[in-house]
């Protein structure tokens, strides 16, 4: 097999492994965009092998780049190999190039790092404009599980800040924690579970209410 057959393999497994890597935190955004909320922690379970899946995508597109890039053997001098042509004397196609494998090398990252920008997708979670009595006002503390990176973050807060008369809310995946603040007139401590259940993420327990 020839080595650009062999690099364009690696690539296609070292994109494969890069997306499983992320999905994690992926799908709470498709989750957002496509409206079917309920799927956002579907693969919160891949969450321990991430460290192993990003090792073996950096492993593969480490060993793509030394076939593309190492010395070629002394004895193609004489097949009058010239550049931009494999080893056969064939015209190399850009699938086969180093910017096609600079360009995948790059999402591979790209996919790779999501988890570190992906709080960019979801809208700010942000108070109602209806009027909030302060006497009413009512802050609830919740151990969630499913969380895994800061995207599940912004999907908890904005899940909870449909609920009416939301204030705030700051979620936590370190913790697997969040604190809700909201209008008690309007809304009670179970209209807040049930928004962030509907998103595929668990309440587990209310740590405390105040």
């Amino acid at each position: 097999m020839g080595t650009g057959k062999t690099s364009n393999k690696l690539l296609g497994a070292g994109v494969l492994t890069a997306v499983i890597a992320s999905l994690c935190c992926i799908t709470p955004v498709i989750a957002l965009v496509a409206g079917g909320s309920g799927i956002a922690s579907s693969f919160s379970w891949l969450e321990p092998a991430r460290p192993y899946l990003l090792g073996l995508t950096v492993t593969v597109l480490g060993l793509a780049w030394y076939l593309k890039l190492r010395p070629r053997k002394a004895e193609v001098e004489c097949a009058c190999e010239e550049e931009g042509t494999d080893g056969e004397g064939q015209k190399r196609s850009f699938w086969q190039s180093k910017g096609f494998l600079a360009i995948v090398t790059v999402f591979a990252i790209a996919m790779m790092a999501f988890p570190k920008y992906s709080g960019i997708f979801y809208p700010r979670a942000k108070a109602g404009t209806e009027i909030i009595l302060l006497n009413r006002i009512k802050t609830v503390d919740l151990n969630i599980s499913g969380m895994t990176c800061t995207g599940c973050e912004e999907h908890i807060e904005y899940a909870a800040s449909t609920v009416p008369g939301f204030v705030k809310a700051d979620a936590d995946f370190i913790t697997g924690k969040a604190t809700v603040t909201f209008d008690a007139g309007k809304a009670t401590s179970e209209d807040i579970i049930k928004a962030i259940d509907k998103t595929g993420y668990n309440v587990v327990s209310v740590e405390e209410e105040k």
